[in-house]
């Protein structure tokens, strides 16, 4: 079983920038699909971004294409969300999560907040 810990978030003014990161322990990070998922106030968990185990195909939620990138260091066991002109609507909890295949991610970590001000 894997174990997930996110870190990186915090207050950022609309525009700037945040990049999250994830370590994952207990498993085989190579074998394991990879995921970016949010919870704003009031609102229901939404998928962000996913990137399958071989790194090379990602996929986005249509509102963060061109603004955030998912990326995987298998060296370090990390999964990395960098956050570019990042917009208030953007505010919530994110968490990273793993399982065998990215529409199967069953693995869940503790989340990061992100707080963007306008």
């Amino acid at each position: 079983q894997v174990h997930l810990v996110e870190s990186g978030g915090g207050l950022v003014q609309a525009g700037g920038s945040l990049r999250l990161s994830c370590v994952a322990s207990g498993g085989t990070f190579s074998n394991y699909a990879l995921g970016w998922f949010r919870q704003a106030p009031g609102k229901e968990r939404e998928f962000v971004a996913a990137i399958r185990r071989s790194s090379a195909i990602t996929y986005y939620a249509d509102s963060v294409k061109g603004r955030l990138t998912i990326s995987r260091d298998s060296a370090k066991n990390t999964v990395y969300l960098q956050m570019n002109s990042l917009k208030p609507e953007d505010t919530a909890v994110y968490y990273c999560a793993a399982g065998a295949a990215t529409n199967n991610l069953n693995y869940w970590g503790p989340g990061t907040q992100v707080t963007v001000s306008s």
